[in-house]
């Protein structure tokens, strides 16, 4: 690798944005998660062909990254996660070639297909300057080899990976619930296996404590994915992520929020499968069990240490494509809003905005550049908006966690965090007009007060008596937020404060029953006066 001249400035001058990056930092963020071979090619072009069902490179690289910031920018993110950059085995496998980077040769080396080391720091200096933060894939947990598991040719690794004594002996993985099975086994197959790196060896725990460290440096990376995490113990997760002195966020591919949990005790944050299972169970149809999804924000709510730096998503590479589950288009609004607007950093896999519809590996891993780069695609603008409302939000509102307020079964539940109250359903796009009457209280607002959906400007009052009704038009989401604040954040300005007249007022006290409802009325009615 090679010494990154930014980064020896920021070093010698103190430069304050050279700082690593904190989980503190991170919780504010909005990530673009982007296969680096699928996402744009250099010069601009669309045209290029890229048959998803090849399993093979298309092109994409560092410098069409680049090109293409205006794009991922023009939708509100803040940040980007790129494929593992590292050295891959090469050539046609049984699953075709590594064009997903997974498949480790040698960490000390760069993917050649992805760009060259000076094409990685330039993006790192594109994304830092436009004040967005990069966060690379990294797979600690195994090297890749294609053919036979007893010819492994261990010496094709990158030293000091070269000799077998630096992997777990050979078994494959045949029950997950074995946990000295998942930590020591090989993933992978008889087409291409994945080593197993013996994580619990002192001399490899400092060479990828090392290894990782000098990464960050060199290409001022400010945070991590760790690949695979629950296949490695926790005490090698806990120093990789203290020498990697970065956010860092793991995989841990399971259901149960009591086993994925506990990983936040090695890591900083997750992503959020747990959340991933109920969501795409919920929102896939309109028979989906809400309940499950609401229990499942309670438990985790209450049980795991902090979901607010938790990675938040609906789709990524490893999972089939949403609109593959279903054609229904307010499912699909539902499903991409609730990733926006829960705890959590929201993570949107690059294609998500144009409702990509592959199916499971390899054909959700499309090419995005045939789109053109569109900005004109209805979640283009959807995402925009709620990542500009998140952006508008003070600081506690990525503290605060989402709590359940109101649960209208089979289909419909409201959800607040901060200010903002979201009402999600599956009713699906034939439903018609439907009425949802949120209970009095639990919105925090107050009464007398009005409200706005900040995905397009619908308004409704907060009765005197503390209830507010809403109008849920074809199973779309509602994610409202106090009038007055949105105005003051540049929101649905053309949408005038109604004015309130002193008969509303006492008819809407005779009905709430109290003088404090009156005067509540008042109050509400002397600030949209203003």
């Amino acid at each position: 690798m090679h010494f990154h001249l930014p980064l020896l400035l920021c070093a010698l001058l103190s430069i304050p944005l050279c700082e690593a990056a904190t989980p503190e930092q991170w919780r504010t963020r909005s990530i673009y998660q982007v296969l680096t071979d699928r996402f744009a090619v250099a010069n601009g072009s669309s045209t290029r062909p890229c048959d998803t069902g090849a399993r093979q490179y298309c092109g994409g690289s560092y410098r069409g990254i680049v090109e293409q910031l205006d794009y991922i920018q023009g939708m509100g993110f803040t940040a980007i996660w790129i494929s593992p950059v590292v050295k891959n085995i090469d050539g046609r496998t049984g699953w075709g070639e590594a064009f997903h980077g997974y498949w480790a040769q040698d960490i000390a080396q760069l993917n050649p297909h992805f760009g060259t080391a000076a094409e990685l720091a330039e993006l790192s200096d594109a994304l830092h300057a436009r004040g967005m933060y990069l966060m690379v894939d990294v797979v600690p947990n195994h090297f890749a080899h294609a053919g036979d598991v007893e010819a492994v040719a261990y010496e094709g690794f990158g030293a000091p990976f070269n000799k077998k004594s630096a992997f777990h002996k050979h078994c494959w993985i045949t029950d997950y619930d074995d946990q000295e099975m998942v930590e020591n086994c090989w993933l992978g197959d008889k087409k291409v296996a994945l080593v197993d790196v013996d994580t619990t060896l002192p001399w490899v725990q400092e060479t990828m404590n090392s290894w990782v460290k000098e990464l960050v440096e060199t290409y001022r990376i400010d945070g991590l994915r760790i690949d695979t995490a629950k296949h490695m113990g926790q005490q090698f997760l806990y120093s990789f992520n203290a020498a990697a002195a970065v956010f860092s966020m793991g995989e841990v591919y399971h259901e149960d929020p009591g086993y994925t949990c506990q990983y936040q005790n090695a890591v900083d944050g997750l992503l959020n499968y747990p959340i991933w299972y109920s969501l795409t169970s919920v929102f896939q149809s309109t028979r989906g069990d809400i309940l499950r999804l609401t229990m499942m924000i309670n438990v985790m709510r209450d049980y795991c240490l902090d979901t607010n730096l938790f990675g938040t998503f609906s789709e990524n590479h490893d999972q089939a494509r949403f609109p593959s589950l279903t054609s229904d288009q307010s499912l699909i609004t539902n499903a991409l809003t609730f990733t926006l607007i829960h705890d959590g950093i929201p993570i949107i896999y690059a294609g998500q905005e144009h409702q990509f519809s592959g199916k499971n590996d390899p054909y959700n891993r499309e090419a995005l550049w045939h789109t053109g780069f569109s900005r004109d695609s209805p979640h283009y603008r959807l995402i925009s908006k709620l990542n500009a409302f998140r952006a508008a939000q003070p600081y506690s509102y990525f503290t605060d966690k989402a709590r359940v307020i109101h649960i209208a079964p089979p289909h419909t539940f409201a959800l607040r965090k901060g200010p903002a109250v979201s009402i999600l359903t599956n009713l699906g796009a034939r439903s018609g007009r439907k009425w949802i009457t949120l209970p009095k209280g639990r919105t925090g607002w107050m009464p007398g007060s009005w409200a706005a959906d900040i995905l397009n400007c619908y308004i409704t009052r907060v009765k005197f008596n503390g209830y507010v009704d809403v109008r849920i038009d074809n199973g779309r989401p509602r994610v409202l937020y106090p009038l007055l604040d949105l105005h003051e954040m540049g929101f649905c300005r053309d949408i005038a404060v109604p004015a309130i007249g002193w008969l509303e007022i006492l008819v809407n006290w005779i009905g709430g029953w109290s003088w404090w409802g009156l005067g509540a009325a008042a109050v509400g009615w002397k600030r949209k006066e203003l």
